[in-house]
């Protein structure tokens, strides 16, 4: 099996945390790094990380997240954030984005333009901005897991929260940025719910 494998089966969503056992900075620095290094649509790398340190507002966000304990027994906490108004066409930033590839000026303007037309015209139809900015941060999300999985490091993804109580408490300029989703990493306590998956067989069709 490869290291990849074995970190996907290694990989569940830790219902129970030792909240004696700390993530090294090094290690949490390289899950992190996995995050910014993910794939996203255009390369506009539309996600925001928010580190939640401090114990006072862990447990307030324990709160906003139906109360799972995940939130305060884990060593670390991520809110991932997706960007709205900055992904949007015609921003400075798009223009950024775009720019640093060092392009022509004509081609620039031509990717600038394919931009707009896909967000005309398959995204605005079926989703608003802040659904297709959370697609991809779902990618930087599955990315930071199975990293950290790589290192023997427990997560587990959260989306059962208040929404607007989540924004609200990290002061989020809902125009400006959208919560995704949480993650929590650490380490596993005791047994685990066991992970369930159908078989492959029932998934993957050929044609």
């Amino acid at each position: 099996m490869t290291a990849f494998l074995q970190a996907m089966n290694f990989r569940h969503a830790c219902k129970k945390f030792d909240p004696q056992r700390t993530i090294a900075a090094e290690d949490f620095q390289q899950i992190l790094e996995v995050g910014r290094l993910s794939p996203s649509s255009f390369g506009m790398e539309h996600w925001h990380f928010v580190v939640v340190q401090t114990p006072e507002l862990r447990e307030k966000l324990r709160e906003a997240c139906w109360n799972q304990p995940q939130i305060t027994e884990s060593s670390h906490v991520v809110v991932i954030l997706a960007k709205i108004a900055a992904v949007e066409p015609g921003t400075d930033y798009v223009q950024h984005i775009f720019g640093r590839r060092g392009l022509p000026a004509d081609a620039q303007q031509a990717y600038l333009e394919r931009y707009a037309a896909h967000n005309a015209h398959e995204v605005q139809p079926y989703m608003n901005t802040f659904a297709w900015s959370s697609k991809q941060c779902y990618l930087a999300l599955a990315n930071m897991m199975t990293g950290a999985a790589s290192l023997g490091i427990d997560s587990c993804p959260i989306e059962g929260f208040s929404k607007s109580a989540v924004e609200a408490l990290l002061a989020i300029d809902p125009q400006q940025y959208g919560v995704v989703a949480a993650v929590t990493f650490g380490y596993r306590a005791g047994e685990q719910t066991p992970r369930l998956r159908q078989p492959l067989a029932d998934l993957v069709e050929y044609r």
